[in-house]
This record gives structure tokens, sequence and C-alpha cells, in this order.
């Protein structure tokens, strides 16, 4: 299967509650994943992959946790998650919670994986940093060499082409152009901006999703023989 397109969805700050977004979704605070993952299914996509604060906080409802897994376990498909700032994979993160656990569909990074999640099937490896606590943190810190034809890195950080890093004072999880060409990602999927755009230097596939109540829309990256293609493409009507 590994000569064949490889299709994945992007999405980031989902932001999962029983407040704000929750409010936005007519009270349905899984909502806006499930609309990702509707989009997933419409474009057939190989891999999900939700790039960071899934969840607005880790003191949510049991009931609104075991949505969410319903709503993972229903598509089927697999789905990549990286702990962000707002839901870091600290001891009491509710991606502990058995319903999330259970899922066999269900990768999270710093939780049931390190950095690094293999698929053989297709060739392609994914590496993430998850946020482990609420501190700073260098998302794309020392990447580890390619193990697979195709690489797809995640990172929940803001993007400066040179970052300054003189002061740690107030968290901004800083990366930039040149910690973007060490990933070696064939794309490199990020998350924290609400707004969807690319990013780095020339020629690098780097891209920020948005936020599924901003950007209403997900990025849909195809890995084949002409490369990397990336569109945009608008999340279904509730």
């Amino acid at each position: 299967m590994s000569g064949r397109e490889i299709v994945l969805v992007h999405t980031s700050d989902v932001h999962i509650d029983d407040s704000y977004t929750a409010r936005q979704f007519g009270g349905d605070g899984v909502a806006p994943l499930r609309l990702v993952l509707a989009a997933a299914r419409a474009h057939r996509a190989d891999l999900a992959l939700l790039v960071g604060d899934t969840v607005e906080c880790h003191r949510l409802p049991g009931a609104l946790i075991e949505e969410t897994a319903r709503a993972i376990a229903a598509y089927g498909a697999p789905v990549a998650l990286l702990p962000g700032n707002h839901d870091p994979a600290v001891a009491d993160a509710v991606f502990h919670h058995p319903a999330l656990r259970a899922l066999d569909n269900l990768v999270i990074f710093g939780v049931t994986h390190e950095e690094r999640a293999a698929f053989p099937h297709l060739d392609l490896e994914l590496w993430g940093r998850a946020h482990a606590d609420y501190s700073d943190m260098d998302p794309l810190a020392a990447p580890p060499p390619r193990a697979a034809r195709w690489r797809v890195a995640l990172a929940h950080g803001h993007y400066e082409p040179r970052p300054d890093r003189s002061t740690r004072l107030r968290p901004s999880w800083l990366f930039g152009d040149e910690e973007i060409a060490a990933t070696q990602a064939d794309y490199l999927a990020l998350g924290h901006w609400n707004r969807a755009a690319q990013v780095g230097g020339a020629g690098a596939q780097a891209h920020y999703s948005g936020s599924p109540d901003y950007a209403r829309s997900v990025n849909v990256v195809r890995l084949g023989a002409a490369g990397v293609r990336v569109e945009r493409a608008a999340l279904p009507d509730l």
C-alpha cells in the first residue's frame, strides 16, 4: 500500500468543552470533533491529525470525555492526537480516562506513544513532541532521524522566522525556520493559531490548519508520486 497516495486530514484547537465551544455549536461541545471526523471520512483519510488543544482543559465531565471517545470510535480509522498547551500530557490528563485508553484507533503522544508512531503499511511515521506540562517548551527540538519513506511532524506552538528566546517569562512555545527544516518532514502539521496559514521558508510544507470554529475548514494533505499537495476543505454542515 505504500506506493499509493496517502491522505491525511489535519486540524487543531478543537477545544472540546461544556461551555464556550458548546455554545458555539448549539450546546454540543463535541460537535467540532465530529465535523472534523466527518470531513476525514468524506475524504477517505488514512489518518486524522488533532494537533493540540483538542480539549479545552482537563476539568471536563466524565460524560463529555466518554462522548469524545464514542466519536473517535465511530470514526474507526486511525486518529493521532498531540497534547498542546491547554491539554498537556500531565498525570491527571483526560487522556488517561479509560474510555479513551480503550480505543485501538487512537494514538496520543506523551501517553500511548512517546514521540514517534509508525504506520508500516503506509511506509509513514509521525513524530511529535507533546506538551508535558503548562510551562514553556520547544515543540520542534531535536527531531530523530527519519525511519520511513514519509515523515509527518506535528507541533503545537507559535511560529517566528527567527525566534527570540532571550526571555521565558511568558511561555510562547516558539519555533522557527531552522527548526522546521531540521524536522526533515514531508509535511509539518501545526496547531495553536486559530487561522489557517502556511509558514516557513521557501518550499516548506508547514501549515496551520486553524480551528474548526474560526477557520471552518480542515487541511487535506495528499502524499504521493506527485509529492505533497495541501488544500483546505470546508467542514460539513451540522
